[in-house]
C-alpha cells in the first residue's frame, strides 16, 4: 500500500515522504481499516515537527482522524493507533473506540466530525456550560477547530462573534453563521467585542490560538465569563495574570479532549450521539474546504501548519475520488 512516513522531525513538506509499505498488522483489540478519508488536524503538523505531546516512534504515518471501512463493511470514524496513522490506504484503530459514521455526512465530512467537534462540544457544554442567549467569542473562527465551535454555539442558541485574520476568512465566518465577524487585521478586537456586546463582553471565549488572542480574551471577557483554552496555534503559550482573573471574576478552563478517551469514554460516546443528531438535522456540517488525493497530503499538512487554510482539508486515498 501507499503511506506517508516521517523518518525525521521537521516541517511537514520536508519530512513527509510517500512510500510503498506493507499494510499494518492490527494488534490485540485493534482492527484494520481501509481509509476512505483522512482529515488533517494541526496536531499532525506538530507531530511532524516533534512538538506534540504525543511523539510516535520514527518512522510513523501521520493522520489522527479518519473515516474508514472495516473488513466487514462498516463505515466508521476512528482515531488511528499511531504509528499507523491515516495518511495511507490502510490504518489500524482500537476496536473499542470505533464510532459509526453519520449517514448524513459524506466520507470527507465524517472524517472531520470527530476531534474538532468533540473538542468544541466538550469545551462549550462540559467545561464552559454555555447557555442559550449567551455570547460566544470564537478565535480563528474560519479554521477547522473554530468553525466547529461556531456551528455548535449557534446550535446551542448563543450569539456568536467570530475573530478571523483576513477578508477571505471573514467571508467564511459569515457563511458559517457568525452574528458578528471581526477581522483582527482591520479592527481592534477588544473594542469591537465591547461594541457588539454593549460594553458587557463575551460570556464564553473559545481560544485555540493562544498568544495575543489570550490577551484580547482577558480584556474582552464578561463578568463571570469563561475562557476555554483549547490550543496554541500561534505557537505562543501565554502566562495568564491570575490577579486579573480575580478582579474581573472570570474563569480560565483548560480542555484536553483526548483525556476523556481514558478518563470517561462513555462521555465521548454520548457526545458522538449528540453530534450525529445535530448532523442529521443539519445543525452542524463540517466545512471541508478541500478534498485532495493521497499524493497531495504533505502540501496540505504544510498549509494547515502555516495557517493559510479555512475549514478542513480531507485526504482521499482512493485517487481523490469524491467520497
Amino acid at each position: 500500500m501507499q503511506a506517508w512516513q516521517v523518518h525525521e522531525n521537521g516541517e511537514p513538506s520536508e519530512v513527509m515522504r510517500l512510500a510503498d509499505v506493507a499494510p499494518p498488522t492490527p494488534g490485540d483489540g485493534q482492527v484494520l481499516l481501509k481509509v476512505r478519508a483522512a482529515n488533517i488536524n494541526f496536531p499532525d503538523a506538530l507531530m511532524c515537527r516533534g512538538q506534540y505531546q504525543v511523539r510516535p516512534p520514527l518512522p510513523f504515518t501521520p493522520g489522527v482522524e479518519v473515516c474508514g471501512e472495516t473488513e466487514d463493511g462498516r463505515r466508521v470514524i476512528a482515531n488511528p493507533a499511531l504509528p499507523h496513522g491515516g495518511f495511507a490506504e490502510y490504518a489500524v484503530a482500537d476496536a473499542a473506540a470505533l464510532l459509526p459514521a453519520p449517514e448524513a455526512l459524506d466520507d470527507a465530512e465524517a472524517s472531520a466530525l470527530h476531534i474538532g467537534y468533540q473538542t468544541g462540544w466538550f469545551g462549550l457544554h462540559r467545561r464552559a456550560r454555555l447557555e442559550a442567549g449567551e455570547t460566544l467569542l470564537v478565535h480563528a473562527a474560519a479554521g477547522g477547530v473554530g468553525s466547529a465551535a461556531v456551528q455548535l454555539g449557534k446550535a446551542a442558541g448563543a450569539t456568536v462573534i467570530g475573530v478571523v485574520g483576513g477578508a477571505g476568512k471573514a467571508a467564511v465566518a459569515r457563511e458559517l453563521g457568525c452574528d458578528t465577524v471581526i477581522d483582527r487585521h482591520e479592527a481592534d478586537v477588544v473594542a469591537a467585542v465591547k461594541e457588539a456586546t454593549g460594553g458587557r463582553g463575551a460570556d464564553v471565549i473559545y481560544d485555540p490560538v493562544g498568544g495575543a488572542a489570550h490577551t484580547q480574551s482577558a480584556k474582552a471577557v464578561a463578568f463571570e465569563g469563561r475562557i476555554v483554552v483549547v490550543g496554541f496555534a500561534s505557537g505562543s503559550i501565554p502566562s495568564p495574570a491570575l490577579n486579573h482573573a480575580l478582579v474581573k471574576n472570570y474563569s480560565i478552563l483548560g480542555l484536553h479532549w483526548g483525556l476523556y478517551n481514558t478518563k470517561n469514554p462513555k462521555l465521548v460516546l454520548h457526545c458522538h450521539e449528540q453530534l450525529t443528531e445535530l448532523a442529521a438535522r443539519g445543525a452542524v456540517k463540517p466545512l471541508v474546504s478541500e478534498r485532495v488525493p493521497l499524493a497531495g497530503a504533505a502540501d496540505a499538512v504544510q498549509r494547515v501548519a502555516d495557517g493559510v487554510t479555512t475549514g478542513r482539508i480531507a485526504v482521499l486515498p482512493r485517487n481523490g475520488a469524491a467520497a
